[in-house]
């Protein structure tokens, strides 16, 4: 049976009792696996359940709600940086009315099970036969002996049926979107090469995508090893197939392993760029073990080709407007660490760094420091430009710490002119924006807002706000940070500062707005939460997409009509400034209001004018048309002839040699 939903809010405070408890802090409600403590500890939000006394008579209750057929059970030790609390063995009783109790026995005695030898890695106990009842109880016998009775618990369960139980009925949440909801991994399952694939392949891409992928999943094993691709790319070839002339399957690069990292484009001409129509990412799976946001991308991109195909206006639109990246996993290697041990079992970080040790989301080159200090000296923006900032030559060595993994991502970065961006990361409900890094190097958490702080905030609540959980004020907090409370975002550094992180570098690099939104409190949950994840998720996604043709757009030219090549954009008031893109076409996300805007180029005269951005949908077009400047007119005409003057009457230096001699 799959987890009862402890770690992933299934089931609520009001639902875990305990014997006792030290605290209020270290009560039943935080006995959720892989809850998490946080740096300072205090009475509200410590890391486990802990019993106020230390004897086998304490015990730590889930109360099901309905009859369930319980299966196993997952533990954990206390998680804490001063502590080392957990337990080494328990006993597990049953109960229909929380009265009469039946222990779990192995048909002779009762069954001691096996705990923990440290506190952060789960075991699992499964139960030799199932047990029905409405409650169970985790009844430790014996404890680390320097520590407490402290746990952390998830329970495997299967609800039986119940058509009576309105409370479940009214609280059920169901999907009707025909999709694969299924973890899909890199190596155990793999697509047929088409070499030895056999009659029948082809023909899976003409079948709806779940019923594709049973098929698939129960014919694998039929195929030996060796003429194989992996599941993950067949799921992307699939859709490829299904909607061809609006996909396109390609890799920005190889993992530390050698594993492609694929992106599915999604747009009405894949693979060019077309003048005036925005780019926008998704990726996600940059730290491995978080791999809810991964699954999501792929049920995005399989919803988004079934409803293009089903005629859908709002997906067509979205499709026919803009050029959509989808990067489900920047981390294979990490990922595959954290699928081999399988859901639940890989506690808070197993797989989250790569193969080499680094974690992504904080590796890129640090641009902050730079910025900062050049506006400490008063050198921006006359010497130090307030955007576009050039990578240190330090950070390109081949010695230098730096993922192959964060270098695609640099190159993909520069490569398409990306205006907008989400990373969807794990083990929160939140959406961070930038800056991520603190300005003042002695705190750990400081409000550090952008120059775009007004837009930022706007963009994050887009998508909190559209979420069925991040902004609902009654559910609990996944670990120590009430996030509902700020509508279900919050400035990065204002949470923890982080030094090299891709938001930032984003913003600072190049002219994409970055955010990151953390999509569940679960990092790896069970497969069959995902369709309740997909709906928690999918109009966030959505409307998160759409906001990239919120503000102004336009192209730059010259008066005969060429597009101008990194011009530069101003908007007055914001520090911050674009360029366009190689054909001359910009985009710049802002907030409904007037705004002057100023165009400005190498050689070109710049050009100023006010431009208004409304409440509807889309962006106002704002075109500008630029002339050469006299001074590079004449640099022109002088490079062009070798710097000597052309058809000069003779006369005239005549002329200006009788007027030297007179002079003289």
């Amino acid at each position: 049976c799959p987890p009862m939903g402890l770690e992933a809010l299934g089931i609520d405070d009001f639902q875990l009792h305990a014997s006792t408890v030290k605290r209020y802090g270290l009560g039943a409600q935080r006995g959720r696996l892989n809850i998490q403590a946080g740096i300072y500890e205090d009475d509200f939000y410590d890391g486990a359940w802990c019993a106020g006394r230390n004897d086998p008579l304490q015990w730590f209750e889930v109360d099901a709600r309905r009859l369930t057929k319980f299966t196993g059970v997952i533990t954990q030790g206390r998680n804490s940086l001063w502590s080392s609390d957990w337990v080494k063995s328990y006993r597990v009783m049953v109960s229909n009315d929380s009265h009469t109790w039946v222990t779990i026995t192995d048909g002779l005695e009762d069954m001691i099970f096996p705990g923990n030898t440290e506190k952060e890695i789960p075991v699992l106990n499964e139960f030799p036969i199932a047990m029905v009842g409405r409650y169970i109880r985790v009844n430790p016998q014996s404890w680390y002996e320097a520590g407490s009775i402290c746990m952390r618990v998830e329970i495997l369960g299967c609800p039986l049926p119940d058509p009576n139980n309105y409370y479940h009925r009214r609280n059920e949440i169901t999907t009707t979107d025909k999709l694969d909801f299924k973890h899909h991994s890199y190596k155990e399952m793999r697509q047929v090469s088409a070499l030895s694939a056999p009659p029948w392949l082809p023909l899976v891409a003409l079948l709806p995508i779940d019923v594709m992928a049973d098929i698939a999943h129960a014919c694998m094993r039929n195929f030996s090893e060796d003429i194989f691709l992996n599941m993950y790319v067949l799921l992307m070839k699939v859709v490829n197939e299904m909607c061809p002339n609006v996909t396109r399957t390609y890799n920005i690069g190889k993992s530390h392993n050698g594993q492609k990292l694929y992106v599915i484009e999604i747009s009405d001409n894949p693979g060019e760029h077309e003048l005036g129509e925005p780019e926008f990412r998704y990726s996600a799976g940059a730290h491995g073990n978080e791999v809810l946001g991964r699954e999501l991308l792929l049920l995005l991109m399989q919803f988004m080709c079934k409803e293009y195909l089903a005629g859908n206006l709002r997906i067509k639109h979205l499709v026919e407007e803009t050029r959509i990246h989808l990067l489900p996993s920047m981390n294979p290697d990490g990922y595959d660490k954290a699928f081999e041990v399988g859901s639940e079992l890989g506690g808070w970080s197993l797989g989250r760094w790569t193969q080499d040790g680094i974690d992504i989301n904080h590796n890129f080159p640090d641009l902050n420091s730079i910025l900062w200090e050049a506006e400490a000296k008063k050198l921006v923006p006359r010497k130090v430009p307030n955007h576009q900032i050039p990578i240190p030559e330090w950070y390109m060595y081949d010695n230098t710490t730096v993922a192959v993994e964060t270098r695609a991502m640099i190159a993909w970065m520069e490569k398409i002119p990306f205006v907008l961006g989400g990373n969807l990361q794990g083990g929160e409900l939140v959406v961070t924006y930038p800056y991520d890094m603190t300005r003042s190097l002695s705190k750990t958490q400081e409000q550090t807002p952008t120059p775009d702080d007004h837009v930022f905030n706007w963009l994050a609540f887009s998508y909190a706000s559209t979420h069925r959980l991040m902004t609902d004020a009654s559910r609990r907090v996944c670990h120590t940070e009430d996030f509902a409370k700020e509508d279900g975002t919050i400035n990065g550094a204002c949470w923890h500062t982080a030094a090299g992180s891709m938001n930032d570098f984003s913003y600072l690099h190049t002219n994409c707005f970055e955010l990151s939104m953390h999509v569940g409190c679960d990092k790896f949950p069970h497969e069959s939460e995902l369709p309740e994840e997909w709906e928690n998720n999918r109009e966030s996604l959505l409307v998160f997409m759409e906001q990239v043709h919120r503000g102004i757009k336009g192209i730059i030219r010259d008066l005969q009509g060429r597009g101008i090549a990194n011009a530069i954009i101003s908007v007055e008031g914001i520090n911050h400034d674009i360029q366009t893109a190689a054909d001359g076409d910009y985009w710049r996300l802002l907030n409904p209001g007037e705004y002057k805007v100023t165009a400005r180029a190498e050689g070109y005269s710049s050009s100023t004018k006010v431009c208004e951005v409304g409440y509807d949908m889309g962006a106002t077009q704002c075109d500008f048309v630029m002339s050469r400047t006299n001074l590079s007119r004449i640099k022109e005409i002088m490079q062009k002839f070798g710097k000597q003057p052309i058809n000069l009457p003779v006369r005239r230096p005549r002329q200006r040699a009788q007027q030297r001699l007179r002079q003289t």
